[in-house]
C-alpha cells in the first residue's frame, strides 16, 4: 500500500481580469412587444399594490425569470440598486428562477416611462420584434437623445426583460394553529421596531434578525397587516424520530481504561446518563430542566458510548480509530424540542468552547425539509462552521413511524451544507430500511456519505445505562462513527476540517460506481471503508496526495505540479474532491451559498492573453474559456457550480490510455472564485482538495512522483499513521517541572 501524501506548496493570486462585453439576450431569444407589454401591465399593478402602503418605504417586488439564471442574466436596469432578498424556483417540472427585490418606489414609475417609450420605438420602426441582430443595428445607429432613453439603459431594458417571464408581489396567506419560525424578507426597518408598527409585541428572545418565534395569533395579525413580508415560515416543535431497538440486555463489555490525553469531541444532543460504565470519558453539561423520564437520556448517552468505546461495543466493525473523550451538551429531551430554542443555544455553545474542532450533532426533525429554503437549525451550523473552526456532523435522520412513502425527505437540520451529512447503510452497504432521502434546494447532494448504522440483518450495540446495552439501528448511530472518524483526520493527522471532510468524501468516490440520480439521494457521495488506513492509505498503483490553500482574489493557482510521464505520456486517470466552508445566508433561498469556487485540474496547454495557462481540465469544464457558453443549470447539474463539494473525475477502464504531453510538461490547479452578493464574501475561505492519479499499467510511480515535487517546490510528507499516533501521544504526555 502507498501512504497518502501532503503536498504543501505556494499558490499564486490573480484578479479577475476586467470583462466589459456587450450586453446582449440569450441566443436565439425574441423579444416582443406584446411580452413588453405584458411586463407594462405587471409594473402597473406592482405599482396600485404599493401606492397606500406606509409600514415601510420601498416596494417587494418578485421577479420569476424565462429559466434558472445565473449571476450575469438577473435584471440591473428595471431596479436600478436594487437589493435581493430572497429566491425560489417555481414548483414546475422546469424549473424557473423567482428572485424577489427590495427597490426604492419611483423605480417602477421610472422603468415603466422608459419601457413604454421602448415598446413605441420598437412598434413603429421594427414591427414590434427585436433580436440580438437587431439589438446591434440600433445601438449603432439610433439616436438615443431623440428616443428619449439613452443607449445604456435601452440595451440594458430589453436584455433585462428578455430574462423575465412576470413580474408580481408575493403575498402569504399560510394561517397555523401552532408557534412557527417566521422569516420576514429584509427591509431597512429594525424588526422590534417593524412589528410594534403593526401591534405585535414579542420579547427580543423570539427575534433572531428577521427570523421571529410567533404564536398563531401573531401569524394570523402578520398576514392581516403585512402579507407581502412574510418570507418563509416552518413549524417551530419537531418531534425526534424514534430508533428500532431489536433487544435490550445486560452490559458485557468490559470495563474501560481512564482516559489520557484523548482527544475530544462535542456532541449536542439529548442529556447523558452519568452512571455508565465510560462516564470518565465524558464531561457532560444539561440544558434540559425537569428531566423525570429517564429515556430523555438513552439517545444522548447512546450516542456518546459510539464515540467513546464504539469499536469495543462492535467489534466486527472496528476502524483502529481508538477512543475519544467527549465534551457533551444536552439541550433537548427525547421527544419535542423547540428549533428557535436550539438555534440560540448551538452557538453560545460552540462559541464558549473554542478547542473542540468536531460536534456530533444526532438529532432530527421527523418533518422533511422545504423545497425553496433551508431551516433554521440548519441554517444556524452554516453559519456558525463558516465563522468558527469547526466541523458538524449530522444525522440524515430515519423515517418516523406510520410514514411508508420510500422518497421521505431527510430533516433538519440535515439540510447543512457546510455540515458532514450521513445516512445508514447496513451491514452489506444497502441502504438502510428507515433511511430518508436528500438532495437539498433541489440541487446540493445531501446526505454527503453513509455508513453503518445497523438494521434487522445486523443491528448494532449501543450502551445508553448503566450495565445496560441494547441491539439498535438508526442514522443517529451511523452519525458517531464519521465523528470518530473526522476526529481521527484532525487531531491525530493533523489535516484542517477542509482536507479532512474532502478525504472522507474522496474516500466513498470510486473509479467506476456511480449512483443513478435515485441512488444518490439516498447514498451521497458513498460509503465511507471501514478502517482509517483503508482511508489514508491506497493501491500501489495509485498516487493520493492533499493540496489545501485559501482563496484572496478571483484565480489561485499553481503551475508547477509535476506528473510522472512513461515514453512522454501520462499513464493516469485522475481524480479530485474538493470542500470549502462558504458563507450562506438563508435569505437567499435557493441561491443559498454565497461564495462559488470551480475546480479546474490538469495538464497546462499554451499561455492566454493575460499569461496564465489553460488547463485542459480532468471533467471538460470549460465554463471560463472564452467563447464557451454553458447554461446555468448545465453548470449546476454537471459542474456542481455554487456546491461547496467539488467530486471530478475521469472514466477510468481497461480501455483507457495514457495521455499525450503539451508544451508544458507540467500540470495545474486552478480554483476561481466567483460571489453572488458581496465581494469580499470569497476572500481568505480555505479549501481542501484530494487528488488520486491512477497507474493505468498498475506501475507504483510514488518514488519518482515525491522526487519530482521535490525540484518543482513542493514540500512532501508521508501520511503515516503510526508515526503521527506516537507523535501525539508523546505531546499529550504532562511534564512536571519540580522546583530546585
Amino acid at each position: 500500500m502507498n501512504k497518502m501524501l501532503k503536498l504543501r506548496g505556494q499558490f499564486k493570486q490573480k484578479k479577475k481580469s476586467p470583462n466589459f462585453g456587450p450586453n446582449r439576450m440569450k441566443e436565439r431569444t425574441v423579444l416582443t412587444s406584446s411580452k413588453i407589454e405584458n411586463i407594462i401591465e405587471n409594473l402597473k399593478q406592482c405599482e396600485i399594490y404599493w401606492k397606500d402602503i406606509n409600514v415601510i418605504s420601498g416596494s417587494l417586488i418578485s421577479v420569476e425569470y424565462v429559466d434558472i439564471v445565473p449571476k450575469s442574466r438577473r435584471i440591473s436596469y428595471l431596479f436600478p440598486k436594487e437589493k435581493i432578498v430572497g429566491a425560489k424556483f417555481t414548483n414546475s417540472e422546469n424549473k424557473r428562477h423567482i428572485i424577489t427585490y427590495y427597490i426604492n418606489r419611483n423605480s417602477i414609475y421610472d422603468s415603466l416611462k422608459k419601457i413604454e417609450i421602448i415598446n413605441n420605438y420598437i412598434k413603429t420602426n421594427f414591427n414590434g420584434t427585436v433580436t440580438n441582430d437587431l439589438l446591434d443595428f440600433i445601438e449603432s445607429t439610433a439616436d438615443f437623445e431623440s428616443i428619449g432613453v439613452n443607449k445604456t439603459n435601452f440595451i440594458g431594458l430589453i436584455v433585462d426583460m428578455s430574462n423575465v417571464e412576470r413580474i408580481y408581489v408575493q403575498e402569504s396567506d399560510e394561517l397555523s394553529e401552532e408557534r412557527k419560525i417566521v422569516s420576514l424578507f429584509e427591509t431597512e426597518k429594525d424588526t422590534k421596531e417593524l412589528l410594534n408598527s403593526i401591534g405585535i409585541n414579542i420579547p427580543s428572545e423570539r427575534i433572531r434578525n428577521t427570523t421571529l418565534l410567533l404564536d398563531p395569533k401573531e401569524i394570523e395579525l402578520l398576514i392581516k397587516k403585512v402579507p407581502y413580508l412574510i418570507a418563509m415560515e416552518v413549524e417551530d416543535l419537531s418531534k425526534i424520530p424514534p430508533e428500532v431497538i431489536y433487544k435490550e440486555k445486560q452490559l458485557v463489555t468490559e470495563k474501560i481504561n481512564k482516559p489520557n490525553g484523548e482527544p475530544v469531541v462535542g456532541v449536542i444532543d439529548t442529556p447523558f446518563n452519568t452512571g455508565v460504565y465510560f462516564s470518565e470519558w465524558v464531561d457532560s453539561y444539561n440544558y434540559v430542566e425537569g428531566i423525570v423520564n429517564s429515556d430523555d437520556l438513552n439517545h444522548g448517552t447512546g450516542v456518546c458510548s459510539i464515540i467513546v468505546d464504539g469499536p469495543r461495543l462492535n467489534p466486527f466493525i472496528d476502524d483502529g480509530c481508538g477512543h475519544f473523550r467527549v465534551r457533551h451538551f444536552g439541550i433537548s429531551p427525547s421527544g419535542k424540542y423547540s428549533s428557535f430554542t436550539i438555534m440560540t443555544q448551538i452557538e453560545e455553545i460552540v462559541k464558549d468552547n473554542p478547542d473542540i474542532k468536531v460536534w456530533n450533532f444526532s438529532l432530527g426533525s421527523d418533518k422533511e425539509i422545504e423545497q425553496n429554503f433551508i431551516s433554521p437549525e440548519g441554517s444556524i451550523l452554516d453559519e456558525i462552521q463558516f465563522k468558527y473552526d469547526v466541523i458538524f456532523v449530522v444525522a440524515g435522520t430515519n423515517i418516523p413511524k406510520g410514514i411508508t412513502k420510500t422518497n421521505y425527505k431527510i430533516g433538519s437540520p440535515a439540510d447543512s451544507i457546510n455540515s458532514l451529512v450521513v445516512n445508514p447503510v447496513d451491514i452489506n452497504g444497502k441502504i438502510a430500511s428507515y433511511s430518508r432521502e436528500g438532495g437539498v434546494l433541489s440541487f446540493y447532494i445531501k446526505p454527503d456519505v453513509c455508513y453503518f448504522g445497523g438494521d434487522f440483518n445486523m443491528p448494532m450495540n449501543v450502551c445508553y445505562a448503566p450495565e445496560k446495552e441494547k441491539l439498535t439501528s438508526g442514522t443517529s448511530y451511523a452519525a458517531p462513527w464519521i465523528t470518530r472518524k473526522l476526529a481521527y483526520l484532525i487531531h491525530i493527522l493533523n489535516f484542517t476540517k477542509e482536507e479532512a471532510k474532502a478525504i472522507l468524501i474522496d474516500s466513498c468516490e470510486k473509479w467506476n460506481e456511480k449512483y443513478n440520480e435515485t441512488e444518490k439521494r439516498k447514498y451521497g457521495h458513498g460509503i465511507v471503508p471501514t478502517n482509517i488506513k483503508d482511508i489514508v492509505n491506497t493501491p500501489n498503483d495509485e498516487i493520493k496526495f492533499v493540496i489545501s490553500g485559501v482563496s484572496q482574489k478571483y484565480d489561485t493557482y499553481n503551475y508547477q505540479l509535476p506528473i510522472p510521464m512513461s515514453e512522454g505520456k501520462y499513464p493516469f486517470a485522475a481524480k479530485a474532491t474538493m470542500c470549502y466552508f462558504p458563507k450562506c445566508d438563508r435569505n437567499q433561498g435557493v441561491d443559498y451559498t454565497n461564495t462559488e469556487f470551480e475546480l479546474k485540474i490538469g495538464r497546462l496547454k499554451n499561455k492566454k492573453k493575460d499569461q496564465t495557462y489553460s488547463i485542459d481540465t480532468i471533467n471538460d469544464d470549460l465554463q471560463d474559456e472564452e467563447g464557451e457558453l454553458t447554461t446555468e443549470e448545465k453548470a449546476r447539474r454537471y459542474f456542481r457550480k455554487w456546491d461547496n463539494t467539488k467530486c471530478i473525475k475521469e472514466k477510468y477502464s481497461s480501455r483507457s490510455r495514457d495521455k499525450k504531453s503539451y508544451e508544458n510538461p507540467l500540470w495545474g490547479i486552478s480554483i476561481t472564485t466567483k460571489n453572488r452578493l458581496n465581494s469580499a464574501d470569497g476572500e481568505n475561505i480555505k479549501f481542501g482538495i484530494v487528488v488520486t492519479l491512477k497507474e493505468l499499467h498498475e506501475v507504483n510511480r510514488i518514488g519518482d512522483f515525491i522526487q519530482m515535487c521535490s525540484f518543482n517546490q513542493w514540500f512532501v510528507e508521508e501520511v503515516d499513521i503510526d508515526n503521527k499516533l506516537d507523535l501525539y501521544n508523546e505531546s499529550e504526555i504532562e511534564i512536571d517541572f519540580e522546583d530546585n
